[in-house]
C-alpha cells in the first residue's frame, strides 16, 4: 500500500438504505482511487448484492483487514459471519446489527493504526440500538469510543458554510435547561480550535445564534440571551476568540449574513440544521470535530424512500471523503508547524542601521 495515500475506513451503515449505493457510485470514478485507499467495513456479499441490483460496474477486493488493502482498489473487510438479507427500505434489527458490527471493526482497526480516518454511511438510529450501542447517533458513540476524554462538536458544512451545535440530539423540551454559559464556552472553544487546526483559518470569525425569537427582545421573549449567551460571548472574546451575537436565527440566515462568518454556532439541532439543509443538503457533510479521530459522513440519512432505485446522489458522500482527506492533511501540517515553529522575527536598533534579528526563544511564539 502506498504510504502517501490516506487510508479511508468506510462503514457500510444500514444495508437496507442507500449507503452502499452512494459508496459504490463514489468509487466508480477512478480518480477517487488515486486520491485515497478506500476500505469498506461491511459484507462482500451485501456489496455484491447492491452492485448487481443497482447495475453498477465496479470491482472490489475482499480482504481480512485494512492491512491487506491494495492501492488503486476498493477493498471490503467482512465484518460478520452471519448471512444478512437485504430488504430495501425496511427497518430491520438484523440490518442494525450488521451496521454496528461494521462500525466496531472500523474503530478496532483505527485503534491499531490501520486506517487514517473514518467515513460513516448512514445508520438507522432505532435498529442499531443494542447492548453495544445505546447512543443517539454516530457522534456520541465515536466520542465515547475514540474521544480519549475529549468532547465532540457536530459541524454540518459545505465549503465555507459551517454550522455547529451547542446541543445535539435531545428533545426540544430539554434545550433551554441544557444550555449554560459553560456549555456555550466549551463549544466555542472546540469550534475555534477546529477552524484553526482542521480548516487552516488563522483568525476564525464565529457567529452565535440566539435561543429565543428576536434574540429575546431585551428580555420580553426570554432572558437566556441576557443572562447566559451574551456573558459567554464576552468571556470568550476576552480570551481572544472572535465571536459575535447573539443573532436572531431567522433574520441572520434569511439576510445572507451567514456568508460573512467562518462558522455559525446554533443553540439546538433544528435551528442550525434546517436552514443548512435547505441551502446545502446535496453536498453537505457532517463532521465530528473536537476528537483525535477524523470522522465525516454525508448530511443525509438512510433515504429508505429511494433505496434500491438507483437514483440516490453520491455527491454528499463524495464530499465527506474529500473533507476527511483535507482535514487529515491540514492536521498534519498544523502538527508539523507546531513541532518546528518559525522563530520570532524583530528589528533591533543598536546603531544607525536596522538589522533583522532572529529570536530563538520558542516560548514567545
Amino acid at each position: 500500500m502506498e504510504d502517501n495515500k490516506i487510508r479511508i475506513g468506510i462503514t457500510q451503515g444500514d444495508i437496507n438504505g442507500i449507503g452502499y449505493e452512494v459508496i459504490l457510485k463514489t468509487f466508480s470514478d477512478p480518480v477517487m482511487l488515486e486520491l485515497c485507499t478506500p476500505i469498506i467495513y461491511g459484507s462482500p456479499k451485501v456489496a455484491s448484492y447492491h452492485r448487481k441490483a443497482l447495475d453498477l460496474t465496479i470491482s472490489f477486493s475482499i480482504v481480512n483487514s485494512a492491512s491487506e488493502a491494495g492501492h488503486n482498489k476498493l477493498s471490503v473487510v467482512n465484518c460478520s459471519d452471519d448471512e444478512v438479507k437485504v430488504e430495501f427500505s425496511k427497518a430491520d434489527q438484523e440490518a442494525g446489527k450488521a451496521a454496528l458490527s461494521a462500525l466496531e471493526k472500523a474503530i478496532e482497526e483505527y485503534k491499531e493504526g490501520l486506517i487514517d480516518v473514518i467515513v460513516t454511511a448512514p445508520i438507522n438510529k432505532h435498529t442499531i440500538q443494542s447492548e453495544g450501542f445505546s447512543f443517539p447517533g454516530h457522534t456520541e458513540y465515536i466520542e465515547e469510543k475514540l474521544g480519549n476524554g475529549e468532547k465532540s462538536l457536530m459541524i454540518l458544512m459545505k465549503d465555507d458554510f459551517r454550522v455547529a451545535l451547542v446541543t445535539g440530539h435531545i428533545p426540544v423540551s430539554q434545550i433551554a435547561a441544557t444550555i449554560t454559559k459553560e456549555l456555550i464556552k466549551e463549544k466555542l472553544m472546540i469550534f475555534n480550535r477546529s477552524l484553526k487546526q482542521d480548516f487552516s483559518i488563522g483568525s476564525p470569525r464565529i457567529a452565535v445564534l440566539s435561543l429565543n425569537p428576536h434574540a429575546g427582545d431585551d428580555g420580553l421573549l426570554g432572558k437566556e440571551e441576557q443572562e447566559i449567551i451574551t456573558p459567554a460571548l464576552q468571556e470568550m472574546a476576552a480570551q481572544g476568540i472572535i465571536c459575535y451575537g447573539p443573532y436572531a436565527a431567522d433574520g441572520f440566515m434569511g439576510s445572507g449574513n451567514y456568508t460573512h462568518f467562518d462558522g455559525i454556532l446554533a443553540m439546538y439541532h433544528d435551528q442550525g440544521l434546517a436552514p443548512f439543509k435547505a441551502l446545502a443538503m446535496d453536498e453537505g457533510v457532517n463532521y465530528t470535530a473536537g476528537l483525535p479521530v477524523i470522522r465525516t459522513s454525508p448530511a443525509h440519512g438512510t433515504a429508505y424512500d429511494i433505496a434500491g432505485q438507483g437514483i440516490a446522489s453520491e455527491d454528499s458522500f463524495r464530499q465527506a471523503v474529500y473533507v476527511a482527506i483535507d482535514i487529515f492533511r491540514n492536521r498534519k501540517r498544523d502538527k508539523a508547524a507546531r513541532v518546528n515553529p518559525l522563530r520570532k522575527q524583530y528589528y533591533e536598533k543598536r546603531d544607525d542601521s536596522d538589522k533583522l534579528k532572529l529570536d530563538t526563544i520558542d516560548d514567545d511564539i
